[in-house]
């Protein structure tokens, strides 16, 4: 029997399942804001979820992320009996496979129109004329940017910008400040998420360089935001060209 009951502890799967098969979650995290006015038991965060709020739902599927989430928090929901399903989403091609599968695993029968739209919005991206290179914090205090093997670097990339981090041996590797400015990337690709950067925190710590605003929710979310991640990230890409 197909799972009916759903608890995601990953705000862009929390949006793709609500999307995909309403009705079907029960539990989701704090952090899971979309879609608007989701009517589910919140059950903390994705690094610290109430394991034990989660089991008392009695979900047929947890849903999760190799990333965003625990690996004790992970066993202690499987000792409690539940089937708990682990993604790992490292480029766009890996996110659309996910996505087919977790929507198959919470019982969604017909592939969902959205999830269409955005595999045509990214293979109609036009080659980058002119590839620009970046450095992409994703956090201060301390400064961390994007390094290896991530989903938001492949997507950068695919827009023709290519971080120059990337073959870090670290994934969020910790880069001191004046070494970011040094290594004078052509922009600065500042996200607001994790860390929330603004127009006033980040770019005032890069004197000189062009710096590109940009949603994390079209950059490191893999959901139904990936229709329109494309066209929003060129134009805050196109934007910043100084």
């Amino acid at each position: 029997m197909s799972p009916a009951r759903i608890v995601s502890l990953v705000p862009s799967l929390t949006e793709a399942v609500a999307h995909s098969t309403p009705g079907a979650l029960v539990g989701a995290t704090d952090w899971c804001t979309h879609p608007a006015g989701l009517d589910v038991v919140r059950v903390g965060g994705t690094k610290n979820p109430r394991t034990d709020r989660i089991a008392a739902l009695a979900p047929d599927l947890v849903i999760a992320n190799e990333e965003e989430n625990r690996e004790p928090d992970l066993a202690a929901l499987r000792a409690a009996g539940l089937d708990v399903l682990v993604t790992e989403v490292r480029t766009l091609p890996g996110a659309f496979r996910e996505l087919d599968r977790v929507l198959t695993a919470c019982g969604v029968t017909a592939r969902p129109r959205w999830l269409d739209e955005a595999e045509a919005a990214w293979e109609a991206l036009p080659g980058a004329a002119e590839r620009r290179t970046a450095v992409v914090p994703v956090w201060r205090r301390p400064w961390m940017v994007l390094g290896r093997d991530t989903f938001a670097g492949d997507l950068l990339s695919r827009l023709g910008v290519d971080q120059l981090y990337a073959g870090h041996p670290e994934r969020y590797p910790r880069i001191p400040l004046d070494e970011l400015r040094a290594a004078r990337p052509d922009l600065v690709v500042l996200p607001d998420e994790p860390y929330r950067f603004t127009p006033d925190d980040g770019p005032e710590a890069f004197p000189g360089l062009p710096c590109a605003l940009v949603g994390g929710r079209h950059l490191t979310w893999y959901g139904p935001s990936l229709a329109e991640a494309p066209a929003v990230l060129d134009r805050a890409l196109r934007a910043a060209r100084g």
